[in-house]
């Protein structure tokens, strides 16, 4: 295995230049498992309102990307998803949120798609929502899932009760949504320590697992962040971006994919290092996994054992920079790693866009199961 090394190609805009500084990183691993990385280029921007975009999805020939993904959102417009032509980067449609109590906070998180090509998208006062197409830019909103429950800690809880394994009472915040093959939906709940399962066709949501190891901690209260299923759909990978128990220390962990995980069955994936927060995730065809890093804006690559290979690292000549690189997502037209641009601390909106960097793999494709 190679030493830890970070990718900074020299220049994004002069194909020589990316050429000469594209690494084969996995050494160690088998020739048709390598995966090339190269340099960032900006796919598109992404409008200022509502800007902060976290969620992206690639389906057909169009892109979505969900925002805002912040506080401090009282008194401003409707949080929305920006559909993107997947070849030509340009803004298609504009699907705005119908429902939300604009005067109080109200944001979107990450987003899913089904069989139908149906987008499911996580709002923070109004659940699972779902959106049907109707017409080359015409959208349906509908309810899906109901809004995740505030549950009370478990020192404070009635017997036999949902509670939260928490030592801070905080409310709900959902934050990514997986769909597997058979049409249940996870959602991570960053404040809560929960993980909740959403049956197909939506309705209540079940705590499916829950562990007092997802409390943040420190300034950054996030637990239970991305979420992804491995190729075989045998785990679900959830980035807990930092812990009560080690301030600003992010873990990837793994649990089976059965109807009711056990404690003993949480498993540590990767141990990242104090003030590296894993955000999102995204899997290789290889079983590899990419994890947008967002305070220290990197995309970290992990192999299918859980080592650290490698970084994928913004240039001084990149025209946008990674700033709190947010949710990832395969193009696997291009073999590429297509990266929501989040800029929550700077709030620059130059920075809100869809980043793009050379991996040389299509990607696992996602579930999108057929549902009611």
């Amino acid at each position: 295995m190679p030493d830890f090394k970070v990718l900074r190609p020299r220049s994004s805009s002069a194909a020589g230049a990316l050429a000469g500084a594209i690494v084969t990183l996995l050494a160690g691993l088998s020739p048709a498992a390598a995966v090339e990385l190269g340099g960032i280029t900006t796919f598109t921007g992404v409008p200022a309102a509502p800007g902060f975009p976290e969620g992206i999805a690639v389906h057909g020939d169009r892109i979505f990307v969900s925002g805002p993904a912040r506080f401090g959102t009282a008194g401003t417009g409707p949080s929305a998803i920006q559909v993107f032509d997947r070849d030509r980067g340009a803004l298609v449609t504009t699907i705005e949120v119908a429902g939300e109590a604009l005067a109080f906070e109200h944001a979107l998180s990450n987003l899913a798609v089904d069989g139908d090509g149906r987008l499911y998208v996580i709002s923070t006062q109004l659940g699972l929502i779902r959106f049907t197409k109707q017409g080359p830019a015409s959208w349906i909103q509908g309810s899906y899932g109901d809004p995740l429950p505030d549950l009370p800690n478990c020192s404070a809880a009635a017997a036999g009760g949902d509670c939260s394994p928490t030592v801070v009472d905080f409310p709900p915040l959902p934050n990514d949504v997986v769909f597997d093959d058979d049409g249940f939906a996870y959602v991570s709940d960053s404040l809560q320590a929960t993980v909740f399962r959403y049956a197909p066709g939506g309705g209540a949501p079940q705590v499916w697992f829950q562990s007092p190891l997802f409390e943040g901690g420190g300034f950054i209260p996030f637990g239970p962040n991305g979420m992804r299923l491995d190729p075989g759909r045998s785990y679900l990978y959830l980035a807990v971006s930092s812990s009560f128990a080690v301030p600003f220390t992010g873990t990837i962990y793994r649990l089976p994919l059965v109807d009711a995980p056990a404690a003993a069955d949480l498993e540590v994936f990767h141990q990242y290092t104090f003030g590296e927060t894993p955000d999102q995730l995204a899997f290789a065809t290889t079983g590899d996994v990419l994890v947008s890093l967002a305070l220290i804006n990197q995309i970290s690559l992990l192999a299918a054992d859980g080592t650290e290979v490698g970084r994928i690292a913004s240039a001084p000549g990149d025209a946008t920079p990674l700033d709190a690189p947010a949710g990832i997502a395969f193009d696997a037209r291009t073999k590429s790693l297509l990266i929501a641009n989040h800029a929550l601390l700077t709030g620059n909106p130059a920075h809100f866009a869809v980043l793009r960097a050379f991996v040389g793999d299509p990607g696992d494709a996602l579930a999108e199961p057929l549902l009611p």
